[in-house]
């Protein structure tokens, strides 16, 4: 087999946006970000810049990388988009604010790119990798260092308390720790890493990832009584502080992608952050039944659950008009909404319409929960016993 001499039909140059800046437009009715949010173009385009004149770029470690193993073509089926850009690498480090003796789950390894910036901080990294080719040709780039643990796995199987925590214990000796996730994800897993990790705060500190450039937006940016408010929104914030950091152009992946990507910043809560709800299982069965009926009055996309005039009484009493809409509403709204509405509200809605949300405290597998998504579509319709949540 000929070797891979290049990633794409001409080396990597940097994006005509360092020349003449094209700002992206925020998508119609998004509050754009502050701009000390988005880092310059300029810092993430060149795929062959590295100003320290240390380490390899990760252009020519991803080729070399890929020719060891004889694997040239990426699989589409996992998501698989190779970062070519040391310096994207580095910002994502310094997102998560990674120091030395610091512990970070990374999903979806690759080539090793992202692990080498992780491990030139002084991290200890566990890397999940379901890719069992990638996987050994990680093994084999870094060698038999103890700062690195690979596990092939899928990341949505994976049983963070199990098989994470104690590897945490052992680098924290046994003292309190929590650890981090830094991660160039995979986009096809990006909703079901958010819905499982973000409800680990007894676990992880901060969460820093890569998806969508207009997913990342939306779920830090979008606004109430806007066509992107949703309730991945209310979920994400729940549970976290969510921030939008920078945009990563598309000719920084090989293979190029459709869109462009964009890194968000989740500041885990714990659990003694999270909004008072008697359970969270109910809240947001509440939640999303709200947004199935988006442009319904709340009287009306409720009332399955309880009577119009309780539902009326209960936002008359946290001041709001009986006449609000779902969108009309932030996240403390819809937890003093839940908290208002009558006593045996949590039965109701965990037997007949019971919306699985993992706690901080359970593994992922013991839930059976319809999955989330983040797609940009209309509204999810509830199947069978259990309403879909929706995070679109």
């Amino acid at each position: 087999m000929v070797a891979l001499t290049s990633l794409s039909p001409h080396s990597p140059r940097p994006s005509p946006s360092t020349v003449n800046p094209r700002r992206r437009p925020p998508p119609p009715h998004v509050t754009a970000p502050p701009r000390c949010h988005i880092r310059p173009t300029a810092a993430v385009a060149s795929a062959t810049t590295n100003s320290d004149g240390g380490t390899a770029d990760d252009y020519h470690s991803t080729i070399r990388s890929l020719n060891s193993h004889g694997r040239h073509v990426p699989r589409k089926s996992l998501g698989q988009n190779y970062m070519l850009n040391t310096r994207v690498n580095e910002e994502l480090v310094a997102a998560a604010g990674v120091e030395e003796g610091d512990v970070v789950l990374e999903i979806g390894p690759g080539t090793g790119s992202l692990t080498a910036a992780l491990l030139a901080a002084g991290a200890t990294v566990v890397a999940v990798e379901k890719d069992k080719n990638m996987a050994a040709l990680v093994k084999d780039r870094f060698g038999s260092t103890n700062q690195l643990k690979i596990i092939e796995e899928d990341i949505t199987k994976f049983h963070v308390h199990s098989h994470f925590l104690p590897i945490l214990e052992e680098k924290s000796h046994h003292k309190k720790k929590y650890a981090k996730v830094v991660s160039n994800l995979p986009f096809n897993v990006s909703t079901e890493v958010v819905k499982q990790i973000l409800p680990m705060g007894d676990v992880f500190s901060v969460m820093v990832l890569m998806l969508q450039d207009e997913t990342a937006l939306r779920v830090a940016n979008a606004a109430i009584q806007t066509p992107e408010y949703r309730p991945i929104n209310v979920f994400v914030n729940f549970y976290s502080e969510p921030e939008y950091k920078f945009k990563v152009e598309r000719a920084n992946f090989f293979p190029q992608p459709k869109v462009d990507g964009g890194v968000i910043r989740f500041k885990l809560k714990n659990a003694g952050e999270y909004p008072h709800v008697s359970s969270n299982k109910s809240f947001f069965a509440m939640v999303n039944s709200a947004f199935n009926g988006k442009r319904k009055m709340l009287r009306k996309s409720l009332q399955h659950i309880c009577s119009s005039a309780d539902i009326e009484a209960a936002l008359t009493n946290i001041g709001l008009p009986a006449t609000a809409r779902p969108s009309d509403l932030v996240m403390d709204d819809f937890v003093r909404l839940h908290n208002h509405l009558p006593k045996g509200l949590d039965s109701i809605l965990q037997g007949s319409h019971g919306l699985h949300v993992h706690s901080a405290t359970k593994y992922v597998s013991q839930h059976q929960s319809a999955v989330p998504c983040m797609d940009n579509h209309g509204d999810c319709a509830p199947t069978s016993k259990a309403i879909t949540i929706c995070m679109s």
